[in-house]
């Protein structure tokens, strides 16, 4: 679809990106992710624009979003299958020295993610990244900064269950949210 040329599109995966090159020292990223952004070779493709010097190495997770928005980040499966793919990526190459996890959802994870990364390696999440491109975009562009509104109120609008919706959407906010039910078409 047509961008209206008067919105700004921020990506989460070239913030990260451009990051990348500082924070590795073995020059072996490794990229967790959901199969549609390992298909996608994304994030493979903006490194090696930045850095084509990285070697990156990709692994598919597609039960961590399921797993997140169930509310399951502590139960037993959450183990199994973190350790799976995290061990799967480290044998790819062993001189990982940097995991980007590729999905908004992979920080809720991050407590047992930790437990199967061995020490020395950093994990980096897109959050961080993306809110210091946001905070630099709009310096740099006043204009836009001006258009912000502050102090405003969410609303949410979904195509499923609302009470689902709901529940998903505190597990990210940490808080109860107003959705509303909608009909496509």
């Amino acid at each position: 679809p047509a961008i209206d040329p008067s919105r700004r599109v921020l990506g989460v995966i070239r913030p990260t990106v451009e990051s990348i090159g500082a924070i590795t020292q073995s020059k072996h990223i490794g990229v967790l992710a959901t199969v549609g952004t390992i298909k996608s070779e994304s994030y493979p493709l903006e490194i090696y624009k930045l850095f084509p010097d990285i070697q990156v190495s990709s692994e598919a997770c597609p039960m961590w979003v399921s797993l997140v928005e169930n509310n399951e980040t502590y139960s037993q499966g959450v183990d199994y299958f973190i350790q799976r793919h995290v061990d799967n990526l480290l044998h790819k190459d062993p001189q990982i020295d940097t995991i980007i996890l590729g999905c908004t959802h992979y920080p809720l994870l991050i407590h047992t993610i930790m437990q199967y990364v061995p020490e020395g390696i950093r994990v980096v999440s897109q959050g961080e990244y993306v809110a210091i491109s946001l905070k630099e975009y709009l310096y740099r562009h006043p204009e836009m900064n001006e258009k912000c509104t502050r102090g405003g109120n969410c609303v949410f609008y979904t195509t499923e269950a609302e009470e689902k919706f709901s529940e998903s959407a505190s597990v990210f906010l940490n808080s109860g949210v107003d959705v509303h039910k909608m009909t496509l078409g």
